[in-house]
């Protein structure tokens, strides 16, 4: 048994940061990582080229002092978004985000008819950017559970049969129905997945009493779905890759009365990772997961450099202080006994 791992510096294929003195608290928290597609859901939304500038420099004055992080920024798809706006985009981003409105945090201002967005999807296709896509319908008539699977016959099939040459990721896929989607989808479609879809299912949000710091959306689902995640993410299928979804909150705004939904998981990403794909025995494959297959999908080089994960005694991370409240870091449900060294 190994007690110590060494990586190719990894990837975060969807990262929120925040603003103002969230960004200031978590910024360092994702430098395990060489680079990390940045979400634009902020408020207001980052809807232009110079918006999505203006925030990469405050993210770059919110790393810690001599930090290798490289952010890369992403715009926010609205329904007045143009294909001349992608044209500015291309010059600053890596990717646009399709939020179907009210789908989740900060998602208001998203898009409500995705269909009548073709000619921003064909422009984005003909300037390489990518769409990432948080794929459930709001439809109230549809059962929170199934919203990701409605999904994808409602809109994702038919919107990958309008511009088929257009790269899409299916983020944070949180269903069985969903990886074998993507896993079935050809060259032009990837997914990522969390590390705390790997680790929850619907028994740690509800079972026993609600746990606020677990719910996120897309929500968990059952057990067998964790486990189909956990069969795709272990194996090597080369268009399922990282993306921790880390979506920093503090304590008042989970644990209110409309808590908000997210899961802090920068700092643990990594060993929880480690632990999962230990316990399946393939923990020579988690370079792949978070270092090889996303960098290919987006057609980046691979990083320089290596981080290495030491085993420890058991351990957990305390919450992060902000202004505004302490921001909890994801309890996984074990005890974590691997560290970034």
């Amino acid at each position: 048994m190994s007690d110590q791992i060494t990586l190719r510096r990894p990837d975060d294929f969807h990262l929120h940061l925040r603003d103002g003195a969230i960004l200031e608290a978590v910024a360092g928290a994702s430098t395990d990582f060489a680079r990390a597609i940045v979400m634009p859901n902020l408020v207001p939304p980052l809807t232009t080229a110079a918006m999505v500038a203006d925030y990469r420099a405050r993210i770059e004055e919110a790393l810690p002092e001599g930090a290798r992080f490289e952010p890369l920024m992403t715009l926010y798809l609205c329904d007045d978004t143009s294909p001349e706006e992608i044209d500015a985009a291309a010059n600053v981003c890596t990717a646009a985000k399709l939020y179907p409105a009210h789908a989740t945090t900060n998602s208001a201002s998203g898009v409500n008819d995705i269909e009548a967005l073709t000619p921003v999807l064909e422009r984005m296709a003909e300037r390489g950017l990518l769409l990432l896509i948080h794929g459930e319908v709001t439809d109230h008539a549809v059962d929170i559970f199934d919203r990701e699977a409605v999904f994808l016959e409602r809109v994702l099939d038919p919107l990958r049969r309008r511009v088929p040459e257009l790269k899409v990721v299916l983020e944070h896929v949180s269903s069985r129905t969903g990886i074998d989607y993507v896993m079935a989808g050809g060259e032009n479609l990837a997914g990522t997945i969390t590390a705390h879809h790997l680790v929850i299912d619907r028994n740690d949000l509800l079972a026993g009493g609600i746990r606020p710091h677990n719910y996120c959306l897309p929500v968990v689902k059952r057990a067998e779905d964790r486990e189909a995640l956990v069969a795709a993410a272990t194996s090597d299928h080369p268009r399922v890759f990282f993306g921790s979804d880390s979506a920093p909150h503090t304590d008042p705004k989970k644990l209110g009365p409309c808590g908000a939904a997210g899961c802090f998981t920068a700092p643990v990403s990594l060993p929880i990772l480690a632990e999962v794909f230990e316990r399946a025995g393939v923990l020579d494959k988690l370079e792949g997961f978070v270092a090889e297959k996303g960098a290919a999908y987006y057609g980046l080089g691979a990083n320089e450099g290596t981080v290495s994960l030491v085993r420890t005694d058991p351990y957990q991370l305390p919450p992060i202080a902000t202004p505004d409240g302490p921001i909890a870091m994801f309890d996984p449900g074990f005890a974590l006994t691997w560290r970034v060294a």
